[in-house]
């Protein structure tokens, strides 16, 4: 049995989020995975919104990661394998 490839958020990804807006209540986002920032000295989610936000759309919202209840992923994006850092080289002339 092959095991299960391990899932991360990708940038360009699209992704419906629950998080906690009150104790009682949850926000629905729903757009594209832009990456991670930090808000002093907690991590956040960007999301680019989509259309479902009607005139919010294409703005970015920050979601703080202990705020996140649900993530569903609605289209995948393959990561991009990053490219070793070329170090600088010395030239002789």
């Amino acid at each position: 049995m092959e095991p299960a490839p391990i899932l991360a958020l990708t940038k360009g990804s699209r992704y419906r989020i629950e998080s906690m807006e009150t104790r009682e209540r949850t926000k629905i986002t729903k757009g594209i995975f832009r990456g991670f920032v930090a808000i002093g000295p907690d991590d956040a989610i960007v999301i680019e919104l989509d259309e479902s936000h009607q005139e919010m759309k294409g703005k970015m919202r920050l979601i703080p990661v202990h705020m996140v209840l649900v993530v569903d992923v609605l289209e995948q994006m393959r990561e991009e394998a990053t490219k070793p850092e070329k170090k600088p080289e010395t030239m002789y002339g």
